[in-house]
């Protein structure tokens, strides 16, 4: 079989300005997420933003699991996008205090906090994918707020997955989940020059369950 080229998975970042943002700012009762948050060790940023997020993060998060191929040195395929510290692997943990940080933070091409640690990082990770690498977005492309930073940072082509245009985020998020179900990835379309936006597409229909 030839031999694939490696690809890493970009998420899009969850709200943290949100109701459920609020749940874990000031619980109401210490549930398990936020009691690790609450915690000196933190909780994984990923669980965080799937709390944060609902069906549309886990989506990502397991897709991205199921298909990243990281190239040669890097331990994690699968990166999040945050407001003022670039990429993160969703296996670090942040703390309340950190969440917080990050909650001061908007998510704005033209500030700095947020654009330079994305620029430093994602032209770290290009280096390391090298010439054949593949960067994934998911997420939304009919924002510029992520997407002209990613763009100009990696010299490769930035995809996104052609199907996401069109749906909303719950959509995506149950596409997503199918996709990892059937085992099937996929198809790719470059960022630059893609229709941003489009018809809603047929509701997906209902995912199988298993035993």
């Amino acid at each position: 079989m030839p031999c694939l080229p490696p690809r890493i998975f970009l998420l899009s970042p969850a709200r943290l300005d949100g109701k459920r943002a609020q749940l874990l700012f000031h619980p109401v009762t210490m549930f398990p997420m936020a009691r690790a948050l609450h915690s000196d060790a933190g909780a994984p940023i990923g669980e965080i933003f799937s709390f944060l997020s609902g069906l549309y993060f886990r989506g990502k998060l397991a897709y991205a699991a199921a298909f990243a191929r990281p190239p040669q040195g890097l331990n994690s395929g699968v990166f999040v996008i945050t407001p003022n510290r670039g990429l993160l692997a969703p296996s670090v943990r942040v703390t309340l205090n950190d969440l917080t940080d990050l909650a001061r933070t908007d998510i704005d091409p033209n500030a700095d906090e947020f654009r330079k640690p994305l620029r430093q990082n994602s032209e770290a990770l290009a280096e390391a994918l090298g010439p054949q690498g593949e960067p994934v977005l998911l997420g939304s492309i009919a924002t510029t707020k992520y997407i002209e930073v990613l763009v100009s940072a990696f010299q490769q082509e930035l995809l996104f997955p052609a199907e996401f245009v069109g749906r909303g985020d719950m959509s995506r998020g149950g596409l997503l989940l199918r996709s990892v179900d059937e085992g099937l990835e996929l198809a790719y379309v470059p960022v630059r020059g893609a229709v941003l936006r489009g018809a809603r597409p047929p509701k997906l229909p209902p995912r199988s369950t298993r035993s």
